[in-house]
This record gives structure tokens, sequence and C-alpha cells, in this order.
């Protein structure tokens, strides 16, 4: 079966990546867990999520853990709830997985 020219043209086009860290998406950062704060634990996560056309966060999936469930929990939460700036394809919004990095750093 032939697909239709839009398509065609649509898979043609280079994809431009979905993105989070954009001001006007108003995303919070993760809360960092007293329980975690209390025993100096810190991290990086990286969460991989899969984003709809419309930017909201449709599956959101632990990549790589910081080595605490306390912090990985807040951040799958928290990013479960951001808004991202849906990849496209020319001027037609996809469905995309992107990788979000949260650090959780204590500062003395």
């Amino acid at each position: 079966t032939a697909m239709p020219e839009s398509a065609e043209i649509a898979g043609s086009e280079p994809l431009v990546e979905s993105r989070y860290n954009v001001a006007s998406l108003h995303n919070p950062k993760p809360p960092y867990p007293l329980a975690a704060r209390r025993h100096g634990a810190q991290g990086r996560v990286i969460l991989s999520v899969q984003v709809s056309a419309s930017g909201a966060s449709h599956t959101v999936l632990l990549k790589r853990s910081s080595g605490h469930a306390v912090l990985d929990d807040a951040a799958l939460q928290t990013v479960r709830h951001w808004r991202f700036v849906p990849a496209r394809r020319g001027d037609t919004p996809v469905e995309s997985w992107v990788d979000v990095p949260i650090i959780f750093r204590l500062e003395s």
C-alpha cells in the first residue's frame, strides 16, 4: 500500500528532539526528600521519558538509578507531571523518547 504524500514528506524531515528545559514550561525541580538530606544521600538519576505529540509525559522509566530509591522516586514522581515541547518532524509534532538527567546535590 502506498503512503500518503504528507506521511512521506513528514518521514523524510529530520527529527527535532523534544525539550523539557524551557522556562515557559515551568517544570518544577524534584523536591529533595528529607530522609535523603538527613543521610547525606546525593546522586544523578537518568529518566527516559516518552513524550506525546501534545507534550505530555506519557511514560517515565528509570534508565539509571542514583543508588538511592528515595531520590529515584522523587525524580519519577515529579517528571511524570512535567510538560515538554514535543519533538517535531517538519511542522508536525510527534511522539518521541528523551532522556532527562536529575541531579540531587547537597549544598554545603
